[in-house]
């Protein structure tokens, strides 16, 4: 809660424009190339950065903040951390968002009719399982791109960014879905059985009122841990595409861009390891809180873990 509290209301600060020469840019992707590798604020200026700073201070040009130093082209890695952020937990979200729906339309579909149709069905999910996922979403990714230049030609910046991000929605989501399914597939079999259902059909429950008025409800523990679970694995695909190049692009920020770039000014010579160390440091301490936060509602929804617990 507090990462995307942070994320969400320095918003409109990360997001908001600053004036470069006579253009507004927003903050996060504003630059000034003679304030590159500027040291964060916990490190003292040399000399000659003073004197870049002054100098840019006093022509009027923009001035990018030193709260975390800056990356190679002048630009303020706070502000572009917390901008990444919202691109990072929006694809997670809106992945998970997807992978959910699908698995469980697809399990309660397949648990619900049984019989051949639900040989089928699942069939179909162990053929998915044996493709490697991160190979699937690269080949869509390309494969997106290259059918979008043929059919559009050059899209604009903002355009191509939008499909970008359309694609990891669908990419990362739709191969995400298949545990759901399973889960809530061995769910719904094993409620079909219970008494309560043979009620039903026993007094001609019409089906679409036996799954939404009966079944639906006693899967929400199982969707909601999963939903919570899927977030950061969706998180963490997101951000291995983007460090690949393929995820979110530049100038836009996510933490797996960001920690691509810091990589490259880690070295023997002239060590920059904050440019790396905060993108890497806000994706594992997400990961880790979302796991907490599904280990603890697994532990909630599941009766045979609280009582052993107890």
């Amino acid at each position: 809660m507090a990462i995307v509290a942070a994320c969400a209301l320095a918003a409109p600060w990360s997001f908001g424009s600053v004036r470069m020469g006579e253009a507004e840019v927003a903050r996060y992707a504003a630059s000034n190339l003679t304030l590159n590798h500027l040291p964060p604020a916990w490190r003292a200026l040399d000399e000659a950065q003073r004197a870049r700073v002054d100098a840019a201070a006093a022509a009027g040009d923009y001035v990018p903040g030193r709260a975390l130093g800056t990356d190679a082209l002048g630009r303020d890695m706070l502000a572009r951390l917390l901008a990444g952020g919202v691109f990072s937990l929006a694809v997670g979200l809106a992945a998970a968002v997807i992978a959910v729906t699908l698995g469980t339309a697809w399990g309660a579909l397949a648990g619900y009719l049984g019989g051949r149709t639900d040989s089928v069905m699942m069939r179909f999910v162990d053929v998915l399982y044996g493709l490697p996922s991160i190979l699937l979403v690269v080949l869509l990714a390309v494969a997106v791109d290259g059918l979008v230049a043929r059919w559009f030609g050059s899209l604009s910046p903002a355009a191509s960014q939008a499909v970008g991000l359309a694609v990891l929605f669908v990419a990362i989501g739709g191969t995400g879905w298949l545990t759901m399914s399973r889960v809530i597939r061995g769910q719904v079999l094993s409620l079909r059985a219970q008494p309560f259902m043979e009620s039903c059909r026993a007094v001609g429950v019409p089906a679409w009122r036996q799954f939404t008025m009966h079944l639906l409800p006693n899967l929400v523990g199982p969707i909601v841990v999963y939903a919570t679970l899927a977030v950061p694995a969706a998180i963490l695909s997101e951000s291995f595409l983007s460090f690949l190049g393929i995820g979110v692009r530049e100038p836009v920020p996510s933490w797996g861009n960001l920690a691509s770039a810091g990589l490259a000014e880690v070295n023997l010579v002239d060590s920059r390891w904050w440019l790396l160390a905060a993108p890497c440091a806000m994706i594992a301490a997400t990961l880790v809180a979302l796991n907490f936060v599904g280990d603890s509602l697994r532990a909630r929804f599941d009766p045979a873990a609280a009582r052993s617990r107890w």
